[in-house]
């Protein structure tokens, strides 16, 4: 463990120790820290992409950008180079046939080679099931999906016999659909089920890879923004809204920790978890979470951002334009970086309330022996 003062793993201070949760075989960590690994990450130019590449960049990480939008790559690289980070960019669309060939080659020219993988690329559309084309609901899968696929194959092809760790940004409405935005939750749930497909693959060949997949809840990015929109205003997320950072943090964990899941984000735990339990009930919620009112807005895309589905738009951004009241922390998230801390804190609470709870009691039964003794003393001083 190495415990020099400088940022490790995430961009913590490399002391802070962190462990599997107790779900998972604590097997040893064979991922690297943070600031000795070089990471892909698609989807580079805005939002998650971003803010994951300038925090893993802050750790020391050496990283690499692909998106479609090369102006705002090679600004978001000089960035992270002006605060001495390492950084190239690729123009590429994931979509496109040989994308991922050519986002891995650019590594190996210029790093060696990569450590993590995190596809994070993806599009898509507000709009009624009626009104959605063929063609568009295809390139939402495109992107989100096949682009995904194409990037975990090259990775795994790269990080087999070596080690490393491919992490898949997917999102909670792979288990729960919300109305206005079906073809981005079919997608998500395409990627839920093919990166836990892949993952017991690799595991069963014994594949020194970790898969890991995030499941963010409504993140603030410019995602409304981009989203092509055939609703009559412009187009937002629901609440609850978490920071961006967030999504970056848990990401940047993943590069250095094997993890199966991180959700970002407890407000995206209940529709997960709880959805499918009491489908009925959820549908009812989400038809009145997802509707037209909670899923607009009066504020507009900012200038040049709307509509990214088939051409890159105005990017550089990490937060949406739209200002909403968002999530600093992520309690839940903590408990699934810090599972053996957070189970002590928990346990330590446990056993002060089953003290308080015994000390109650023994005080209960003292006072109604107390009782009974001065009922006895006033009876035989009565009878005397």
């Amino acid at each position: 463990m190495i415990v020099k003062h400088r940022k490790g793993r995430c961009g913590a201070p490399s002391h802070i120790r962190t462990r599997s949760p107790p779900t998972e075989t604590l097997l040893p960590n064979p991922l690297k820290a943070l600031a000795d690994q070089t990471i892909i990450i698609t989807g580079a130019s805005s939002g998650i992409g971003l803010a994951t590449a300038r925090r893993a960049a802050a750790a020391g990480a050496r990283v690499v950008l692909a998106a479609r939008n090369a102006e705002a790559l090679d600004e978001a690289v000089v960035g992270i180079r002006n605060k001495g980070g390492q950084a190239i960019s690729i123009a590429v669309d994931v979509a496109d046939a040989g994308a991922a060939d050519r986002i891995a080659e650019r590594a190996i020219e210029e790093f060696g080679g990569f450590d993590t993988w995190v596809n994070n690329a993806a599009t898509a559309l507000y709009a009624k099931l009626e009104d959605v084309s063929p063609e568009e609901h295809r390139r939402v899968f495109d992107v989100g999906y096949f682009g995904l696929v194409q990037g975990s194959m090259a990775a795994v092809r790269h990080l087999k016999g070596k080690g490393g760790a491919l992490i898949n940004v997917g999102s909670v409405l792979s288990n729960r659909a919300i109305p206005l935005q079906a073809p981005y939750a079919a997608m998500k749930a395409a990627v839920m089920q093919f990166t836990d497909a892949l993952r017991m693959e690799l595991e069963k060949d014994d594949a020194d890879i970790s898969v890991t997949l995030i499941k963010p809840a409504a993140i603030d990015t410019p995602y409304p923004e981009h989203a092509r929109n055939k609703l009559d205003r412009p187009a937002r997320l629901p609440q609850p809204i978490y920071d961006v950072e967030l999504a970056a943090k848990a990401i940047c964990f993943a590069a250095a920790h094997k993890r199966r899941t991180l959700y970002v984000g407890g407000g995206g735990l209940g529709i997960a978890l709880l959805a499918p339990a009491v489908p009925r009930l959820a549908d009812k919620g989400m038809e009145l979470v997802g509707g037209e009112p909670l899923q607009t807005t009066t504020v507009p895309p900012g200038p040049g951002a709307a509509d990214n589905l088939f051409e890159p738009r105005a990017d550089g951004r990490t937060e949406s334009n739209q200002l909403p009241f968002t999530r600093q922390t992520s309690l839940y998230l903590e408990a699934q970086l810090h599972p053996v801390a957070t189970a002590a804190i928990v346990g330590g609470l446990a056993a002060l309330a089953g003290g308080a709870f015994m000390l109650a009691t023994r005080r209960e039964q003292r006072d109604i022996g107390t009782e009974e003794a001065e009922r006895r003393i006033r009876a035989a001083g009565s009878t005397s």
